[in-house]
């Protein structure tokens, strides 16, 4: 008898919860983290440098990787220590630990150890039959216990199977077993059934690829539930140190194994190259090797690797492509964002009226199928971001030239027949917004031009658009779908307040959610449940499509909204589990463990050149430019390179990405000499240093520089949070507090404290004249330099504080790169971030300061900065000061941090929700 399962879903978690359901495509499992599959974490790890060899997992993830396999098997290693303490320096990065783990060993005490320390439900890799029945059964009867996944090799008493038949056979055998005996829900049942090496010479090796395919397939049809995985690195050994001839190799065998059902695979996450961008010649070669095709396919994939150069490709004449037909020009030009011909094009349309009757005819015609080869290219991601805003410059341009005919011929047909109905030519209306409060819109701006290109009508609101205007206008335009962006924590608050009111108004129009602050589990425990109907977390723009598409799709949307349904409901039992589950320290308790620092042992705290604040009402935004961190710039287009060419400049080099990261560079430095030369953007802001002492988790500052005691009141109180999540036992690290950085006011040593705001103005006029235009690149890239540009204004002036404002580190010489790696005495954090997540605080900074009166940086109610393009933070020049996360916090700590505020208790969850270890509301 079967275990039946609740949904055909594979689920896992770290600390984010990972589905595999019907709409998940091939999971990438990272596969550097095996000291026999990369030298470096092998030399880090028998070094004990594990801090170091998390820098490769957090590379693995930030390439792509959904799951991070994790081996610890040599010889030289004690292998259960060695997984244990590596899975502990995993869970204390947030950033690595929200993927799942797969537990990789062929020693099961290894991996009985990794799964004690293994935060969430994660995969063990792997069990099989190699030793027989019973201890097999002893083996996965553990690995339910743990809550885990497993992984079964198709290995058996006989041996390693080869053949499509016996890879068959024993995986049968092991799934009945596991089912029937152990009890294992189908879906936590993983078959790898062996990718071989091929090309080794050997005639019986030729049909290893072959077999496994096959094996895929039949195992899918036959096995109800179960997945398949295979590491893609053993296909291509014979080819190792050809990394062009491995990685075309493994993205070939995926194209063909994914499509008959293989789900995971064991990869150098982002190393996959896209199927349809190989080498032609390269790619019939590997497909002869693979599919066993050729018996000289080894020979002829050496010599091409021997032979290839680089170039040679055909030098095609610029403007070539103008011979084509008009459709294919249109075409041609919307792909490549061309806009130099396309109103004479359109213009030639017209006069085709055999096949163009109508304005209206060109845009449903050539524009359109022209746009939605951009989507489905951007789809395949064989097309990046700029290059799609870019053709939606071209798009605009040329609707926006038949307009005015378009528009003529409306009153012609309202004249002749009292009547102007239109054919929506559109997929759907999608109303967008940033929330009420929320200044921040440059994603939005994107998914709205993603959303454009794929044939949807894009009703952008705006900024700081209030519930009621979003609802009416969706009302009025018959959005199809409503879309909310954010980017401050108070915006959250402001989502689910709309999504309440859409309920309340009985409205069942689909809500989609995101923004940087958002994530799938607020979506689904906070937003979901106060609206009947669909609501759904939206990661990036690419991903809004696919969404939007579904839930347009009349056929698909009521499967689709059942499975998020589902999904949204695991996300939430998992919430609520992983809450009972977390230990925190009493309040007490953690400030006993605070950070002591020795303030009589230590030289005493430098005083500032000058106390108050000093303005810099026109500041000097050449001076800023080479502080710009560039790759953010680079996130904000999705231009993310791959490893060793992550970072700029590097990313130039990468063989994906470089080309447009280079074009779009240039763009950008054409744009920022413009708004820095013409003098439409400026830089604003304000340094200031007051007398500080901390007194437990507040900082107490004086205007005037005189002798504090105890009983010295205050002209400013800034209230910390202090860490409570409770840390591993063996650990001797404090539990932080920003006050931890002030000399206590009963220590006799003076201490000071520094703050900053700075923003850059005029930006958002200059991209509101580009909007206007119908130019979303040039608008959207105004934003993202005007971004930059802020952070490097707060970083320049950081340095100044650190060796002559403040002078603490006068000796200081550290490169651009330097800053960005934050190698330097001091840290700055922000109110809303981590170290400080309560918002609120600025309302101390900016009447501490007069921020609004001295610079004109505003704030609105839910605390965002205007401009948009603005940082603010406090200044701490202690050596020991260090950034940090406070993480989740008890309800007792709440209502003492309320009381220190003077605020409500209902009003300080409502700021500091993100952070709550606890559901207010129940």
């Amino acid at each position: 008898m079967q275990p039946k399962s609740k949904t055909n879903d594979c689920n896992f978690t770290g600390l984010e919860p990972f589905r595999i359901g019907p709409y998940t495509n091939f999971v990438n499992i990272g596969e550097r983290c095996n000291v026999a599959g990369s030298r470096r974490f092998a030399k880090l790890v028998m070094a004990g440098q594990y801090e170091e060899a998390l820098s490769i997992a957090k590379t693995q993830v930030e390439m792509g990787a959904q799951i991070l396999d994790i081996n610890m098997d040599e010889g030289m290693l004690d292998g259960p220590t060695a997984m244990a303490r590596f899975c502990n320096f995993i869970a204390s990065e947030p950033d690595i630990s929200r993927v799942p783990l797969c537990i990789d060993s062929s020693n099961f005490a290894v991996i009985e150890a990794g799964l004690k320390c293994s935060q969430g439900k994660c995969i063990v890799n792997s069990i099989s039959l190699k030793e027989g029945e019973q201890e097999f059964l002893l083996r996965a009867t553990t690995v339910k216990r743990y809550g885990a996944a497993v992984v079964v090799m198709a290995f058996d008493e006989e041996g390693q199977a080869t053949d499509t038949d016996r890879k068959v056979e024993i995986c049968t055998r092991a799934y009945n077993l596991l089912v029937n005996k152990v009890g294992f829900d189908p879906n936590d049942i993983i078959f790898d059934p062996n990718v071989l090496t091929i090309g080794t010479g050997m005639e019986e090796h030729s049909d290893y690829a072959v077999n496994f395919i096959r094996a895929t397939k039949l195992i899918k049809e036959s096995l109800p539930g179960a997945r398949v995985s295979g590491g893609l690195s053993n296909l291509s050994f014979s080819f190792r140190g050809m990394e062009a001839i491995r990685e075309a190799m493994h993205g070939a065998f995926l194209y063909h194994a994914i499509k008959d059902g293989m789900d995971m695979g064991i990869v150098n996450a982002g190393n996959l190259p896209v199927y349809d961008d190989i080498n032609k010649e390269l790619l019939l070669l590997c497909e002869n090797l693979i599919w066993n095709r050729d018996t000289e396919a080894t020979e002829k994939l050496l010599a091409y690797a021997q032979n290839n150069v680089k170039g040679g490709k055909k030098v095609i004449q610029t403007d070539e492509w103008r011979e084509a037909s008009v459709e294919e020009r249109l075409e041609y030009a919307l792909i490549k964002g061309i806009e130099k011909y396309v109103v004479e094009d359109v213009e030639e349309c017209q006069a085709l009226v055999d096949r163009y009757k109508r304005p209206l005819h060109i845009i449903e015609g050539p524009l359109m199928n022209g746009m939605k080869v951009v989507g489905d290219l951007f789809g395949a991601g064989k097309m990046f971001l700029p290059q799609v805003i870019k053709s939606a410059r071209v798009m605009k341009k040329a609707v926006g030239y038949l307009i005015p005919f378009m528009e003529k011929e409306r009153e012609e047909m309202m004249v002749a027949s009292g009547s102007a109905e239109e054919v929506d030519p559109y997929q759907g209306t999608i109303v967008l917004a940033t929330v009420k409060g929320d200044v921040h819109d440059i994603g939005k701006n994107i998914v709205g031009v993603v959303l454009g290109c794929n044939n949807f009508r894009v009703i952008d609101l705006g900024v700081m658009v209030p519930c009621d205007r979003i609802l009416r206008e969706a009302v009025t335009q018959k959005a199809d779908v409503i879309g909310l962006s954010g980017l401050i924590t108070p915006s959250l608050d402001e989502m689910i307040h709309v999504a309440k009111e859409m309920e309340r108004l009985g409205m069942t129009t689909p809500l989609l959610i995101g923004g940087a602050t958002t994530s799938k589990t607020h979506t689904a425990v906070k937003i979901a449940p106060r609206y009947s109907s669909p609501v759904i977390h939206v990661l990036d723009a690419s991903r809004s499509v696919v969404v939007c598409s579904q839930l347009l799709d009349e056929t698909a949307r009521e499967d689709y909204f059942e499975d998020v349904k589902e999904e949204y409901e695991e996300v939430r039992q998992e919430h609520y589990d992983s809450l009972k589950d977390r230990r925190y320290l009493s309040l007490s308790e953690a400030r006993q463990k605070a950070l002591r620092i020795d303030w009589f042992s230590q030289p005493k705290p430098e005083r500032p050149q000058f106390l108050g604040t000093r303005v810099f009402d026109s500041y000097d935004l050449k001076s800023l430019q080479d502080f710009i961190d560039w790759k953010p710039f680079f996130d904000v287009w999705q231009l993310r390179g791959k490893y060793p060419n992550r970072g700029y400049p590097k990313i130039f080099k990468d063989k994906t990405v470089g080309a447009e990261a280079c074009k779009i560079f240039d763009d950008a430095q054409q744009l920022l000499s413009h708004m820095v030369d013409s003098g439409n953007v400026k830089g604003r802001g304000l340094v200031g240093f007051w007398r500080a002492q901390s007194d437990g988790d507040d900082i107490y500052v004086y205007k005037d520089d005189i002798r504090v005691g105890k009983d010295t009141k205050p002209d400013a109180i800034f209230h910390g949070l202090r860490q409570q999540a409770e840390k591993d036992s063996s650990s001797s690290e404090p539990y932080l507090c920003v006050s931890d950085f002030v000399a206590p006011v009963d220590s006799g040593v003076a201490d000071y404290i520094g703050m900053f705001a700075v923003g850059v103005f005029g930006a958002d006029e200059l991209s509101q004249q580009f909007q206007a235009l119908g130019d979303d690149y040039s608008s959207i890239m105004v934003k993202a330099l005007a971004d930059r540009l802020a952070e490097a204004f707060a970083e320049e002036l950081h340095a100044r504080v650190r060796k002559e404002l403040w002078g603490y580190n006068a000796d200081e010489v550290l490169q651009i790169s330097d800053l960005h790696k934050v190698h330097y005495r001091g840290i700055r954090p922000a109110p809303g971030y981590p170290s400080q997540p309560d918002h609120t605080e600025k309302l101390t900074m900016w009447s501490l300061a007069g921020v609004l009166e001295k610079t004109g940086i505003e704030l609105t109610e839910s605390l965002a900065m205007m401009p948009a393009a603005s940082v603010s933070g406090l200044y701490f020049s202690h050596p020991q000061a260090s950034y940090f996360a406070v993480g989740k916090i008890t309800k007792e700590q709440v209502e003492d941090y309320s009381r220190r505020k003077e605020m409500n208790v209902e009003e300080a969850e409502r700021w500091l929700a993100s952070i709550l270890s606890y559901d207010s509301e129940l």
